[in-house]
């Protein structure tokens, strides 16, 4: 494999190729829903990015929680519900940097990095969605979250999910962003787990890869295609913050964990009241999973932002912040 600047970006490419085509194989897609029309502006991008002004070191955080160290960051307050985001895999607190400072004016915002993911180390336990989803019921508790709205985006949504449906009572209103968790349940360990092991033995190369292309505009497409719709309209500063999540420990066992794991059934047992938010564009988990969950969650609505991939909350923070904002403020 060539270490060289085109061979990186190009070897990037063709290993997040081979994990979508994985998945085209092994998951039935189905018919993609209808964009939802936008309600005020909806950029692509932040034109005026508030999170670059702050200091992000006077909002970070540790606390123990079964028997791991989990880092997180937190900042606001206000007569608002605590709200807690969870991102999803190779991700970190990092991900929601476009909506914590929005959401912090009238709420308490927490963003967690899981056990092996960000600065969180890897835990003492065997990591899976059942696993996660007990720590973040643990990480609440140990930060004090009282009445509170849970936002997961890929498998944070999973883990978000997992945790809705083992303590129904637990969360005011839930939020699924892309979430992983319907079709993953149909698809075939084997060849994921085959793909996963190569992106983890190439992750080096493949971080070096990202962090040349998130300063030069023109690379940008072939590191994040897989990840965003339209890479070179964000700034590099957010897509050298969305790197820090790369290349971590944790990705190969959360992976295998997101595989074949079924909540489905499961699902349609949750009465708290749930958005559903996706990318019509999303390369990595196609928007009808977006129907399913739709279907399974009887008190939920959903929302398909036209031109968006796989992190809406980066990529049109200002609709994403609208709309959840919304959607907190309604009465269930």
């Amino acid at each position: 494999m060539s270490t060289g600047p085109d061979g990186a970006e190009r070897a990037a490419a063709a290993l997040l190729a081979g994990f979508a085509e994985n998945r085209r194989v092994v998951a039935d897609l189905g018919p993609l829903p209808d964009p939802s029309p936008s309600e005020g502006p909806d950029p692509y991008g932040d034109p005026d990015p508030e999170w670059l002004r702050i200091d992000w070191r006077e909002h970070l955080a540790t606390a123990d929680v079964q028997g791991t160290e989990v880092n997180y960051v937190e900042m606001g307050s206000g007569p608002g519900m605590d709200l807690v985001f969870v991102h999803g895999l190779s991700g970190c607190w990092q991900n929601w940097l476009e909506n914590l400072p929005y959401f912090a004016r009238n709420h308490r915002v927490l963003a967690p990095d899981l056990p092996g993911f960000g600065a969180s180390p890897m835990p003492p336990w065997e990591i899976s969605i059942e696993a996660y989803g007990r720590l973040l019921h643990d990480f609440c508790r140990a930060a004090g979250v009282g009445d509170c709205a849970v936002i997961g985006n890929s498998m944070g949504g999973f883990i978000s999910a997992e945790a809705a449906t083992t303590a129904p009572d637990r969360f005011a209103k839930l939020v699924l962003v892309s979430s992983a968790g319907a079709s993953h349940a149909r698809m075939r360990r084997e060849p994921i787990e085959a793909t996963g092991r190569m992106l983890a033995a190439a992750a080096p190369l493949l971080l070096k890869a990202q962090q040349r292309s998130a300063l030069r505009p023109r690379l940008r497409d072939a590191a994040f295609w897989m990840i965003l719709d339209q890479p070179g309209e964000l700034p590099s500063e957010l897509l050298w913050e969305l790197l820090s999540g790369a290349g971590k420990e944790g990705f190969l066992p959360a992976l295998s964990a997101c595989i074949g794991y079924d909540i489905l059934d499961r699902l349609e047992d949750v009465e708290v009241a749930t958005l559903i938010v996706w990318g019509l564009n999303d390369r990595l988990i196609p928007a009808s999973d977006a129907l399913e969950f739709g279907r399974r969650l009887s008190h939920s609505e959903t929302v398909i932002f036209d031109r968006c991939g796989h992190v809406p909350m980066v990529e049109r923070p200002v609709r994403f912040n609208r709309v959840l904002e919304a959607f907190l403020a309604r009465e269930t």
